[in-house]
């Protein structure tokens, strides 16, 4: 079926957007746009890959419009210099042959040069068009002004899930996108019209100010701003006031009650549940291959049990049940019978884009009802309307982006930063309460703070937008009206901490990916002070010639009681700067530890626990003493901002926002120093992270973190909720849920008030999963292990023809097994990859998945949360069972208070990790691979049985090594 507006538009977009979007083809054919579709060229590029600096030019595309139609076109094939590789080839359909006789690439640039005539050139994604286009010898004489439709289409359809060229020329009804130069360009051409159609809806006079941003910085979309903005001279002024009003207050409805306040809470009836994954039941209805499963029918009572008795539950269910409608049916059912709102929480994005795009709409569609959902993320991933107006007028964060001094010059971090803020406009005047990770912003160049707040930087009734009007908390109060709330673990922590004044009064939650639960409290409730963060809350507080204290200063003019407040403001400014310097006398101390950390913590980062034995030595002392003068000077200064922020408010009637953040962070910093230092606080274990790296100096950073997280959510968070169901395909160690009851802190209620239940996946594991453990290898502690470990994955990767992923817990030895292996393989025609320091992990993970033959050796990042079905992976090597490295601060913590730590804690949180990394082999149904544990550990130690009693598969053969890549060959023999 091809792609229409609707399947693009992101879930809740209002109608009369929506009803827009659908009118904009139409529309566009009959539209004027004056110089800007008058001598324009669209052009497009095929290269032999992505690699700026290894890749070339084979084909360009170009075409002249003059309003709709094209009045001249280019093409030319380029000749590389080399063959292209086969996956471009199948991709693209270019041949060597094509090439062969084709011109050089100076000349093919050339040409296209005498085409375009110092011509406005439109591209898709237009810097990879022009670097690859001006990076060739007379690259640049092609035009000085390229105009990125990507880019500008984010401004246009903000509303759009994606803004791929093939998926909105699909929708649109333009030209089709086949990977080709001349087929990309067609399209692009009936493109852009609708994107300027798209950008006259935008709100009057949003334009014009849109246009009148920062005049100082040369940004390419500004020319077109103004053009189209010519057709509102004489309109009203921009007012975001008043388009949020219209747009949110249709959206907003009544907020459920609160079901603590009202006890009487009716469950749907275990029969209507049975009944709903029956062969003809709701479920049915919504795929049209269901088959039922018994599993996905338990889970869904389970959860059904829970909401009525007011219990917990934690179930684990394996891959292939059918978990996340097993518990959206009871869930959906439970919230609508008795009006209240219920929530599920997740780990991955992954999952809540697959809740809030597919499962949800799909329960709701098969509902006679509907159902009402909404899925909420943390303040920073919302826009914040006070700094979008704060932004426009403010001197642009240049030097506060992460890509600043780096391989971007000021000028493209400026355009980025300018386009970012057009795009957040446009979306806010479209989308009443949405996130804004959808709109493709580059946050390398963009700091966060330039566009969202951050709970305790939310200015709330100080803010004019407050609160209808602003996105986060419009999305709460949207929120507190829906069926069901999709969050993430990190935020449902947060509100833990605000005590319930994040998300709106939800009793009844499932937790899903819950076995990441525990990691992110302690994570989400860690409290740190860092170099960088430090700089950065001092570069933002600034001084008497500079930042927030001086703009305060400034605002104070001849204000009556200016030389009061700025006598405030100077004494402010002194104290913040001597709390700077002893800050920096505390971290160049910390930097002092280097000399007690032991070589195998590592290079790059190291992470000290500060043990009692470290606490007692000569350097922990210099530390010790930087940091009680340095929290000391911290509180000084923020009770001196605190004055002047005061009196600032008093004489102005103004709020002093941006010193209120500062005093925030002051604070913050203030308290991780005096937990770390002092160590009295027998919640808390601390450590100290430095590089040894002299280039990565002014990284140090104290943490402290919650040590017992169990205890903490069985207190402040478990009384107050109804019902918990936790949910995930690992969390029993051979069938036991002790460790992860401890974990969440089940094990501290009562024992009637919760239960434990494990679902056996509906995939047959036996049949599909052959694991094998290597009965000789020597153990990873020895000498001779990595080189066996070498020789092993040689012989595996060859017998399996690659489609391999081996997991490693440790960077260098990684690094070098990949160095031995890796050419021994290539002379073998095989490929294999490693996730070096330079490798994104999701470009890493695309490549993998879209090459069938190719191998990789990866870090934890591989461990869970990677799906890669069919023959794109046919088989694991686990290199070393992955239990925390001994100089682990929290497993030393844990060590040095209970005796049996190690059994209690690192064994099943290694046999969970393990069962993880097993869970990336079999995705589906007709999957099947081989695990192999290359740990012989797994057989020499009490504790192997273990790790094998907890997988999947109970498939298990030891083998020598020279017999097994005989075994895989076989193997393979019978089951491909």
């Amino acid at each position: 079926m091809p792609l229409t507006v609707d399947d693009l538009l992101l879930p809740g977009t209002p109608a009369s957007v929506a009803q827009a979007y659908r009118t904009l083809a139409e529309r566009a054919q009959t539209a004027h746009f004056g110089l800007l579709e008058e001598d324009v060229v669209v052009l497009d590029t095929e290269t032999t890959g992505l690699n700026f600096k290894t890749c070339e030019l084979t084909e360009i595309a170009a075409a002249r419009l003059n309003g709709s139609q094209v009045m001249e076109r280019f093409h030319t094939f380029v000749h590389p210099g080399r063959p292209i590789p086969p996956e471009i080839m199948r991709l693209t359909g270019i041949t060597n042959a094509d090439v062969m006789d084709a011109p050089l690439p100076e000349e093919a640039v050339a040409l296209l040069a005498d085409f375009v005539d110092g011509s406005m050139v439109v591209a898709h994604n237009a810097s990879f068009d022009r670097t690859f286009i001006e990076r060739v010898p007379g690259g640049k004489n092609v035009s000085d002004l390229w105009v990125d439709s990507l880019a500008l289409s984010r401004v246009a359809l903000p509303c759009l899930s994606n803004h791929r060229l093939a998926d909105m020329a699909q929708a649109f009804g333009q030209a089709d996108v086949s990977h080709r130069a001349g087929d990309d360009v067609d399209a692009l051409c009936g493109m852009w019209r609708v994107i300027l159609t798209a950008l006259t809806d935008l709100p009057q006079g949003l334009l014009t100010m849109l246009a009148g941003m920062h005049p100082e910085v040369k940004w390419p979309y500004r020319p077109i701003f103004n053009q189209l903005a010519l057709a509102e001279q004489g309109a009203a002024r921009f007012d975001l006031r008043a388009v949020r009003k219209e747009l949110v207050q249709s959206e907003l409805g009544e907020a459920r009650r609160d079901p603590a306040e009202d006890g009487r809470l009716r469950a749907p009836s275990a029969q209507e549940i049975a009944d709903a994954f029956g062969p003809d039941g709701l479920v049915s209805t919504m795929y049209p291959a269901f088959e039922p499963r018994e599993e996905q029918r338990t889970m869904a009572l389970e959860v059904r049990d829970a909401l009525e008795s007011s219990t917990h539950r934690a179930i684990e269910a394996g891959t292939g049940v059918g978990k996340s409608m097993a518990y959206l049916v009871p869930l959906v059912a439970f919230a609508q019978q008795n009006n209240i709102t219920v929530g599920v929480a997740t780990k991955t994005n992954a999952l809540t884009d697959q809740l809030i795009a597919h499962e949800l709409p799909a329960l709701a569609a098969a509902l006679p009802q509907g159902a009402r959902f909404m899925a909420l993320k943390g303040y920073d991933h919302y826009a914040c309307l006070r700094r979008l107006d704060a932004a426009r007028m403010a001197e642009l964060p240049v030097a506060a982006a992460d890509d600043h001094g780096k391989y971007r010059t000021d000028s493209a971090i400026e355009t980025d930063q300018l386009t970012a803020l057009a795009t957040a406009y446009a979306f806010v005047c479209q989308y009443p309460a949405g996130d804004i990770d959808s709109l493709g912003i580059r946050w390398r160049s963009v700091p966060r703070k330039l566009l969202t707040c951050s709970s305790v930087e939310c200015a709330r009734t100080k803010c004019r937008y407050f609160p209808n009007l602003c996105p986060v908390h419009a999305a709460r109060q949207m929120a507190a009206t829906s069926d069901v709330v999709v969050t993430n673990h990190s935020l449902l922590l947060r509100n833990v901490t605000a005590e319930g004044r994040v998300l709106p009064p939800i009793r009844h939650w499932v937790v899903d990916e819950a076995h990441g639960f525990e990691s992110e409290a302690r994570s989400q409730w860690a409290i740190e002070a860092s170099a960088p963060a430090a700089r950065a809350a001092f570069e933002q507080l600034g001084g008497i010639q500079r930042g927030a204290l001086h703009q305060l200063m400034v605002q104070m003019g001849d204000n009556e009681s200016s030389t009061l407040v700025t006598g405030l403001l100077v004494k402010a400014a002194h104290a913040a700067e001597r709390a700077s310097m002893s800050l920096g006398d505390l971290f160049e101390a910390v930097r002092g530890l280097a000399r007690l950390a032991p070589r195998s913590a590592g290079y790059d980062q190291v992470t000290l626990w500060l043990g009692p034995d470290l606490r007692a030595s000569a350097e922990f002392a210099v530390v010790e003493e930087a940091g009680r003068t340095a929290y000391q000077r911290l509180d000084e200064a923020t009770r001196f901002l605190a004055e002047a922020s005061k009196a600032v408010s008093e004489a102005t009637s103004q709020p002093a926002a941006d010193l209120s953040d500062s005093i925030r962070d002051l604070q913050s910093i203030s308290q991780a120093v005096h937990l770390a230092v002092e160590g009295d606080d027998e919640s808390y274990f601390c450590s100290a992270c430095f590089s040894r790296n002299k280039q990565r100096i002014g990284q140090e950073a104290l943490v402290a973190e919650k040590l017992d997280i169990g205890a903490e959510l069985a207190e402040r968070w478990l009384p107050e909720m109804m019902s918990v169901t936790f949910t995930s395909a690992t969390m029993a160690v051979a069938d036991d849920f002790k460790h992860f009851n401890h974990a969440v802190g089940l094990d501290l209620l009562k024992p009637e008030s919760h239960a434990a239940r494990s679902l056996t996946s509906s995939y047959d594991y036996d049949r599909n999963m052959q694991v094998i453990v290597p009965r000789n290898l020597p153990e990873p502690n020895r000498p001779e292990y990595l080189t066996a470990l070498e020789d092993l994955l040689f012989d595996v990767h060859v017998a399996m023809g690659g489609s391999v992923l081996t997991l490693f817990t440790n960077r260098r030895e990684m690094e070098r097994v990949y160095q031995g292996l890796q050419p021994r393989l290539a002379a073998a025609g095989l490929e294999l990859a490693c996730q070096d320091r330079n490798s994104g992990t999701r470009q890493l993970r695309e490549r993998f998945i879209n090459d069938k033959s190719l191998s990789l050796l990866a870090l934890k990042s591989f461990w869970e949360g990677f799906d890669a079905s069919g023959d794109t992976l046919r088989c694991v090597v686990i290199a070393k069972l992955p239990f925390s490295p001994p100089n682990d601060p929290l497993s030393c913590e844990r060590d040095r208070r209970e005796e049996r730590a190690w059994w209690r804690y690192q064994l099943p949180e290694a046999v969970l990790s393990v069962k993880q990394a097993a869970g990336r082999l079999i995705r589906r149904s007709s999957d099947k691979g081989i695990l192999l544990l290359a740990d012989s550990r797994v057989l020499s130690k009490r504790y192997g049985t273990q790790f094998i009693k907890s997988l999947p598969s109970h498939n298990v053969v030891e083998l020598t090594l020279p017999v097994i890549p005989r075994f895989i060959e076989s193997w393979r023999a019978s089951n491909e």
